[in-house]
């Protein structure tokens, strides 16, 4: 099971993603924590803090949880 993680834009970075979801506390962890830990969007490893994520990806960090993008609603 996924938690769902509203947004009302096109896109989020992974970084806001992150901060969004509560896995880090701040901007400046973000590199830190995806040097630290396996991130994987859809399945592939990630690793840029910029990477854009559209509704319906998934986001799965292995010691946190599975985290889905969804429209705010």
């Amino acid at each position: 099971m996924s938690e769902r993680i509203e947004i009302s834009t096109e896109f989020i970075p992974l970084g806001q993603f992150l901060k969004l979801s509560n896995v880090v506390e701040s901007g400046g962890m973000v590199k830190v924590f995806l040097a630290e830990f396996e991130v994987y969007v859809n399945g592939e490893p990630e690793q840029r803090r910029g990477r854009k994520l559209y509704l319906g990806d998934v986001v799965d960090i292995p010691e946190f949880g599975v985290y889905e993008v969804v429209r705010e609603e």
